[in-house]
This record gives structure tokens, sequence and C-alpha cells, in this order.
């Protein structure tokens, strides 16, 4: 886990210049880092990398960067991980003639694999996060690469004079901003997104110029850069002078090819998920430095915590924290699990005082506006990991893959009971639920046993108010989804443009095309939709400012794409069954865990 930064100018400056930049640009960005810093420069080429280290893997010098290839051809800046890189080298042992190994660094295997079978073959034989700055001196061809789900981040754009504008990238925008004469303005057509999700989509950021790398895609400048932005962001497919997009890595493929090898036997399911995602936690449990876990108690972390228990002759160490208000303390759950598997548990008690300290540390964190609230005991239980350990994984996205967001069962049963109603009489329903109080629709929720068993909903009053927000403009399941995941519904309003109008709301990936596999239900569509948008720019997106501001790594095992590859074999009746999502995933927990520890309703990692 690492950071990186660099830029490709069209004028020439020289060596001392570069160097002082990139390294300028690699100290803002000192927290991903804090163990090694480097630069590299080649002055006639106008390019420059800067690189902070986390030593995770080889904290020998043999693992600095960047770091060139054995021949000299290759340059790379890498943050993050490849898991099987071990694999991956005697793979090339067995094929090629390899040089003497300096080290064992993921990064050195990378470079020997790209001299060998190139860039893309490269990236497909990977099972790890990661962003990739490369540098091929021979073509005098840039690469950008960013991991298949969008763990780790990465930024590129155009900043500087005007006619003059240099092609910069890095892990957060901060490193951008260092750049001389960064004069991005703020991006209103991203502003009005922001106001819409809560959180900046892909591929805009906050700043004119400058976008962000969608996940599973390879960027190539090949020759120098056009002098200005595109009009729009480069999509996958597109290119804009001398710089293209592509897709190295597509869901779309994965969903379809699950729908031709769909898993039909629930035993057979509950067999190759064991299979699958111990491998992926064996191989994230890799480091030369202290491990951990993240543990809430709930069904995700709980399964990946059984999972590192199981293959650990040592108590793993697990992290979560508790706050003293009622219905968002989820501490006692996760002691009880952590005492049944027998970890070495920690747990850090928050105070209304110790998280609004975290506010104004934020803007630092993020870059950009990013209103997800769980970014604040994220970040405090990173806080407390750090502490013990260096790299924690984490249960992220098994929502995403099994379906346990409350919006997949109940947003479809709760459509087709209001779908026949004229908008007016939706309208009206809309009013009566919110003219009750939210405690009031607690109280009664409790009394009529809303919140009981695997299918109960968590804080029931907050639910329905926002649910009655929905309800006014919607007319089908597509429309009511995304109204789930927006905040406002005409955000462009709320933005001035230019001659002060309001802007004209862009499009964004939840409007591509769907694979026609995700089609086929409203459940599989949201799990889709949320896979590509909901999960890298805001769950990932979060985890990995939270922790990184502490310096910590965090990996997911739910992302091991072999993983991501068998969960869309499965139908949607292994995922959701009666009415309570992440069926298979529960059926394997409970091999480990009892029932009883883990089914209590969804609440997800809300503050107060």
């Amino acid at each position: 886990m690492c950071g990186f930064a660099g830029f490709l100018k069209a004028a020439a400056d020289s060596a001392c210049q570069l160097e002082s930049v990139a390294a300028s640009m690699a100290l803002a960005i000192q927290h991903r880092g804090p163990d090694d810093a480097g630069v590299w420069v080649d002055a006639q080429a106008g390019v420059a990398f800067g690189h902070r280290r986390l030593s995770i893997i080889d904290l020998s010098p043999a693992g600095h960067q960047p770091m060139q290839s054995a021949s000299g051809r290759f340059v790379m800046a890498f943050n993050g991980e490849v898991y099987n890189h071990l694999e991956i080298r005697l793979e090339l042992e067995s094929v090629a003639t390899v040089p003497v190994w300096r080290g064992h660094s993921d990064t050195e295997t990378l470079l020997a694999a790209i001299e060998h079978w190139g860039i893309e073959e490269t990236l497909q034989k990977t099972v790890g996060m990661f962003a990739i700055a490369l540098w091929d001196k021979h073509e005098r061809s840039l690469y950008l690469a960013r991991d298949r789900f969008g763990e780790k981040p990465l930024y590129y754009g155009w900043t500087g004079l005007v006619g003059a504008k240099s092609f910069v990238f890095g892990s957060e925008l901060k490193a951008l901003r260092v750049f001389p004469g960064f004069n991005s303005p703020v991006c209103r057509l991203a502003l009005a997104q922001y106001m819409r999700f809560m959180y900046v989509p892909s591929p805009r950021s906050i700043y004119q110029g400058v976008f962000k790398l969608e996940p599973g895609c390879l960027l190539m400048v090949q020759g120098r850069p056009p002098a200005g932005a595109p009009a729009q962001p480069l999509r996958p497919g597109q290119a804009h002078g001398s710089v293209s997009v592509q897709r190295w890595w597509s869901l779309n493929d994965v969903v379809q090819a699950g729908a031709r090898n769909p898993v039909v036997d629930d035993g057979e399911a509950l067999r190759l998920l064991d299979e699958r995602l111990t491998e992926a936690v064996s191989l994230q449990c890799r480091a030369d430095v202290p491990l951990g876990a993240f543990l809430s108690g709930g069904v995700d972390s709980s399964a990946i915590v059984a999972l590192m228990q199981r293959q650990s002759s040592r108590p793993v160490k697990t992290f979560t924290i508790g706050f003293d208000e009622q219905g968002f303390d989820e501490a006692p759950h996760a002691l009880a699990v952590a005492q049944h598997l027998g970890t070495e548990h920690h747990e850090m008690r928050v105070s209304a005082q110790m998280a609004q300290g975290v506010v104004p540390r934020l803007p630092q964190m993020y870059d950009e506006p990013f209103a997800d609230s769980s970014q604040i005991p994220t970040h405090l239980v990173c806080q407390a990991a750090r502490q013990h350990v260096t790299v924690a994984l984490s249960g992220d996205a098994g929502d995403e893959l099994f379906g346990g967001y409350n919006r997949y069962f109940w947003g479809p049963r709760i459509w087709r009971r209001v779908a026949w109603m004229p908008p007016a009489a939706r309208q009206l329903l809309g009013s009566g639920i919110a003219a009750l109080p939210v405690h009031a629709w607690d109280t009664l929720g409790k009394a009529l046993g809303a919140g009981a068993g695997t299918g109960g909903v968590a804080r029931v009053g907050d639910k329905l108010h926002k649910l009655a927000a929905r309800l006014k403009a919607v007319h089908d399941m597509d429309g009511f989804y995304l109204s789930l995941v927006s905040e406002w519904e005409d955000p462009g309003s709320l933005v001035i443009g230019e001659g002060g109008l309001p802007v004209q709301e862009p499009s964004s990936p939840l409007e591509d095309s769907l694979p026609p596999a995700a089609a086929e239900s409203d459940q599989l569509r949201m799990m889709y939709r949320d896979t590509m948008t909901y999960l890298p720019d805001d769950i990932l997106c979060k985890v990995d400012r939270a922790a990184m501001a502490t310096s910590l790594e965090t990996r997911v095992p739910f992302l091991d794409h072999r993983v991501a590859e068998l969960a869309w074999r499965l139908p949607v009746s292994m995922k959701i069954r009666n009415h309570t999502g992440k069926w298979v995933l529960r059926e394997l927990l409970y091999k480990h865990v009892p029932r009883h520890l883990i089914e209590r309703p969804k609440a997800g990692f809300a503050v107060p």
C-alpha cells in the first residue's frame, strides 16, 4: 500500500525541476506511505514519477519505488498489493528466463511479468488491488491502470498554464493540487452529481479537466498528450488525441459468463463459496507486518474473521468501535462473535466529542465533497486498528455481491404494492407517512416486530421518512431504485451554471446499458449498478481515505475477482431467500458462528 503522483509535460524542464515538482506532489500524500520516498524523472521525455511507500511486502530497500525493470525498459510506481505475485513468479520461471530476483516485492514481479507478457496480459493474471503508473522508455508511452473493482484510487487530468497544460496523475487530488500553476476550477456538473449521490461519481472529479480512471480500466498516453482536457470525461473505448481508455476487465462479461454456467445446487454453492473465500482470505493474509481485521459482528465481517481464525494458529487481532447511544452500538455483537471465535479483540468506545473531532479533518482526507456519515466511524476504527497492526481485512462488498442491502428485498416488495397507484395517490401516501414523527414509527415498528429476525429493519422511522420522500416522483422500479440512492431528486436546480442558470445534470455510469443477465430481475439490476457505482465511489473510497489517513492498509477478500465470479453464478434465490439477504453467505458463517449471534436487523455502519 502506497501512494504515487506524476506528470507528463510538453515543455522541457531540467531534471532538477522535474524532481522537485514530483517530490512535492508525493510529499502531499506522505500519509499513504510514511516509510520511504522516491522520485524518478526523464527530462528529455518530460515525465516524472513521485512515490511514497508503506512497506508491507519486502521491507528491505529492494522494494524501493519508483522501480525499474531488470532490462531498464519499464519504470513503475505502484500502489496496492498483488496477492498472488509469488505464483506469478513461479509461472514466469517456468516459461521464461528471468533475471536474478533482487527482492520479493510484488512490484518487481509485475515488472518482470510485463517484460515477458505485456501489461494487459499481466493484469489479467493478477489477483489483487492496485493503481499503476508505468512508463515504457522504448515506446515513450505512459500507462495508467486500476484494479477490477476500484479498491485503489487513481486520478488523472490536465492542469497548469493555458495553452500548455500538463498531463498529471496521482493517488489523491491533493497531490495534483501541488502541481505548479494548478488552476482547475470546481466542476459544476460534478457538483450537481454530488448533490444527488452525496459523492462525486466516476469518471468525474470535483475539478474541471481532472477525472477518475474507472475500475478495470487501462489508460494509455502514446506520445505527447494533448494540450488540454477533453470536453467530457473519457469512457472506456474513447480517445482524446494520444490519450485513450479501454477496459482490461469487465463486470459485464462476468455477469454474462455466470449466467451461462449457473450453480443450481445449494450444497454445491456452499462448497464452492467456502473454497473460494477461504483461498481469498489465505492470500490476503500474506504480509511482512502485523495483520488483523475489522469486526462489527455482522454477517460479512464475521465470515471473514471466522475464515481467518480457522487458518491461523494464533488469535486474530480484531477491532470494533462502540457508541453509547442505543440503536447504534454494535460492539456487544462484535464482542460475542470475537469471544466465540477466540480472537484477540480490541474495542474503542466513541464519544460525541471524539466523533466531532474527526469532522475538521474530513476535507483533508477526502479532497472533494463526500457525505457518507460512516466515514467518521470508519476513520475511528482505522485509528484503533493502526495502534496494533499495519494491515486490516474488512467485510466490504458482501452486500453488493450477495444481496445484503435492504433495498434489494424491500424495494421490489414496496414497489409492487404501490405501482398500481396514480402518482397523486403515491404523493398522498408519502405525505401521510411523513406526517407521523420518526420516533413514533420506531415505537410502532417495535410493537409490530419490524426489528425482529434477520429480515428486520433497524431504525424503522428514519427509513420510512426517506421512503415517503421517494414515493412522490417515481414511475417504475428503476426510477424507484434511483430515488433510493439519491439525496436530491433534481440536483441540477441547486447548482448555478453559466449565465446564472441551473446546470443540466450529466449522465452517470448508472445509466450505462445492463448486461442481459443482470436485467432479468429487479434485485440483479440493483446489485450490478451498486457494484459499478456505489461500491467504488462511496464504500471503497471511504475506506481507502479513512485508512490511509492513518497509514493503515485495508484488504477486501470479497473482491477477489474469483469470489465475485462465483457470486454471479448463483441465482437470486441463493442470495435472497425468505426476504433475507446473503442466504448462502449466512449458511457458510453458521458453520463457524451460532445463528443466534448473527440474526438481527441490518443496521449499517452509522453514527448517532
